[in-house]
């Protein structure tokens, strides 16, 4: 990256099935280039490259699943360091925004806390995996998991369920506490959107959780000032930042 350029900012959205999380994307990609003129990347986990994008079609049709999560975990990684060599760094190097539709967050979430994976091999494959990359800001859209799968189900009408969306309730319980943690662990880098509202309130909501870290990217309003405290609020009657 020259000396001169804009430093990246990288931007990670995170949540259960049926979160919204591409919707939401796709909007702030639009609203960033419009307003900051800057370069935005839209990229998902796993994907993102060709050859990530081979891994992500067997991982969501079950194909590591007969090997544990632990198996699945490297599958995973193996997609996240081709994303991060071949997309990721590079767009941040030429100071663009990366927003990324999962990352590292929900291998923690998937494999670890839902899928029995211990904590410890987890840190171990991020260590080797993101060796000094983390995102700037986590976008953690959380609403209860049944609203979540029947969103999914709407979506994918007439399509059978992937690997993660055909697991049992107490999973996609257990995905969301997960989450819910990990926002409770990092309230730095997380914020944690209401995704139970409307497209057009969640968009507002995320726009003041930008403009509140980056006033430079995207300049606050009142409105997305208003919305913006009632995410804080949220999260002080929840006792982390979570209201998805």
């Amino acid at each position: 990256m020259s000396s001169d350029a804009p430093r990246g900012v990288f931007i990670t959205f995170e949540g259960g099935e049926g979160a919204g999380k591409s919707t939401q994307i796709a909007r702030l990609a639009e609203t960033l280039r419009r307003v900051s003129g800057r370069e935005v990347v839209t990229t998902r986990e796993p994907g993102g490259t060709e050859r990530a994008e081979a891994l992500r079609a067997a991982l969501l049709r079950g194909v590591a699943k007969p090997y544990g999560p632990f198996a699945e975990a490297l599958m995973f990684a193996a997609a996240r360091i081709d994303h991060i060599e071949n997309l990721i760094r590079p767009a941040l190097d030429r100071g663009a925004i990366v927003l990324c539709d999962r990352f590292s967050d929900s291998t923690r979430a998937y494999q670890g806390a839902a899928g029995g994976l211990d904590p410890a091999l987890i840190d171990s494959l991020e260590r080797v995996t993101l060796e000094d990359l983390r995102p700037d800001l986590t976008l953690i859209l959380d609403l209860p998991p049944e609203a979540g799968l029947a969103r999914a189900r709407r979506r994918g009408a007439g399509e059978p369920a992937d690997r993660f969306e055909a697991e049992g309730m107490r999973f996609h319980e257990r995905l969301r506490a997960a989450f819910r943690s990990i926002a409770e662990a990092e309230p730095e880098r997380c914020r944690v959107i209401d995704a139970d509202l409307g497209p057009d309130a969640v968009e507002t909501a995320i726009a003041a959780a930008i403009a509140a870290r980056w006033p430079d990217l995207l300049p606050a309003t009142g409105e997305g000032q208003g919305q913006e405290g009632k995410v804080r609020e949220s999260k002080d009657r929840e006792g982390h930042g979570h209201a998805a």
